[in-house]
């Protein structure tokens, strides 16, 4: 549902106070393309065309393709990108020579409906575009990412070529960046520069992929063991931007947490999906809450939302284990830089998080019902309000936890120098997951 954007002040916001002017402005700016569905069928109508949109938004189809020549590490991309390692149970094939044969697809582990494709390679002296193409099937991908970890060669950009003259998407990457580092690192120690030999790397492979007819190419650099440095941030940029709008937020919540810059952009998605589920909480099935005087809501629906957040942002179980292993940080380290509420998200949780977000409802209540098109929100009374307060709340909480353990995984201690993606000591199981399991209870 496309929600045209207002390049005006309404003359009603002159008067409206602080805070709820701000949140009063983002509602409009939202919802004021349902004026018409709220006055042809209240607010249970359109609470079920929304979470409709809801649910399409959350669970939109995505298929990326990853190909590239053997050993370049785009079977290890593919698991880096769903946030697993090489040796989880549910990673793709990694080695030396080519593990792939045909097109194999991996769902993301906590977004099943993106599946990440790993391609046959095409590195042979074989290798012709057009069959390739019609072997893995070319129409069902809505991108490509092709991988080497040396130089681009003719049949990269042959292949880049053809795709987009298809009329698809493709993003070129450099892998093992990392590793030419540590080598220049260790031949010139006197004058080595990193950004330099990223330099002279971009420069290379922009040269030869202009040689075989690439105009304008763009390249990616990446370490797939340490997805948070150099160019990811902006390669994820590039795609989202890129995608089909109804796509975009669901490949941006299964992106790995890897950076600060990241974690804000999951942040601002799911804030803007903050009216459409309160919406739908309150407007859908509502039952009233116990103990939170004049609200009903379908708890449910808010139970989801919550585990939502805390899944997107990594701090589920599954993903802060997982972390640990990957980083090498102490378990028990991660765990306490999550200083939100650490229970699993119960029932009661909600109910208690809604009475304390209910103190503070009635004023923006009023306000909204004073506003055009906005007023129609509070027909549901004070509920709607006190839960947009609580999921924003909720969620800014989680964004911090977040942030934290971000900044607490990627420490650089005494033991930094340890190869990425081993386990050191006190990381991972043993005494420290067991102290997970007591946490999320």
């Amino acid at each position: 549902m496309r929600v045209p954007a207002l390049n005006y002040c309404p003359i009603w916001l002159i008067v409206v106070p602080g805070a709820c002017q701000s949140k009063i402005l983002e509602l409009w700016r939202d919802t004021s393309a349902l004026m018409g569905a709220f006055e042809a069928g209240g607010l249970p109508a359109v609470a079920a065309r929304l979470q409709a949109t809801l649910h399409s938004l959350e669970n939109a189809r995505l298929d990326i393709g990853i190909t590239g020549g053997t050993g370049s590490g785009k079977s290890t991309f593919v698991n880096a990108i769903r946030g697993l390692g090489d040796e989880d149970p549910n990673s793709a094939c990694t080695g030396v020579v080519e593990m792939t044969v045909d097109p194999t697809p991996y769902p993301h582990p906590k977004y099943p409906n993106i599946v990440i494709w790993d391609l046959p390679g095409i590195g042979t002296s074989r290798f012709r575009t057009g069959r390739y193409l019609q072997r893995v099937l070319l129409e069902r991908y809505d991108f490509f990412i092709i991988i080497t970890s040396d130089s681009f060669t003719a049949h990269h950009a042959q292949l880049a070529c053809e795709i987009l003259q298809r009329g698809k998407r493709f993003y070129l990457v450099r892998s093992k960046v990392d590793v030419d580092i540590a080598a220049s690192r260790s031949r010139r120690p006197s004058t080595f520069s990193e950004e330099r030999v990223l330099r002279q790397i971009r420069e290379d492979c922009g040269r030869r992929l202009r040689a075989e007819g690439l105009k304008d190419p763009k390249v990616f650099l990446l370490s797939m063991f340490e997805l948070g440095k150099y160019d990811f941030h902006l390669l994820e940029e590039l795609m989202v931007k890129e995608l089909e709008s109804h796509k975009q937020h669901a490949f941006l919540l299964a992106v790995p947490n890897v950076s600060k810059p990241i974690l804000e952009k999951k942040a601002a998605s799911l804030r803007q999906h903050i009216w459409l589920v309160a919406t739908v909480a309150c407007g859908v099935n509502p039952s009233p809450v116990p103990g939170v005087r004049d609200v009903a809501c379908d708890l449910y629906v808010l139970i989801s939302s919550l585990e939502g957040y805390r899944r997107s942002l990594g701090l589920d179980e599954d993903s802060l284990v997982r972390l640990a292993e990957q980083t090498g940080q102490p378990l028990h380290k991660i765990l306490e830089a999550v200083q939100g509420w650490k229970t699993k998200v119960t029932e009661a949780l909600v109910v208690e998080l809604l009475g304390q977000a209910s103190r503070d409802a009635s004023a923006f209540t009023q306000e909204l019902l004073g506003v055009p098109i906005l007023g129609a929100l509070a027909t549901c009374g004070i509920s709607f309000a006190t839960i947009y307060q609580m999921l924003r709340t909720a969620l800014d909480e989680v964004v911090k936890d977040a942030q934290r353990v971000l900044t607490q995984a990627f420490l650089h201690d005494s033991d930094h120098d340890s190869p990425p993606g081993k386990q050191r000591e006190g990381a991972g199981h043993g005494t420290d997951k067991r102290a997970l399991r007591k946490v999320f209870v």
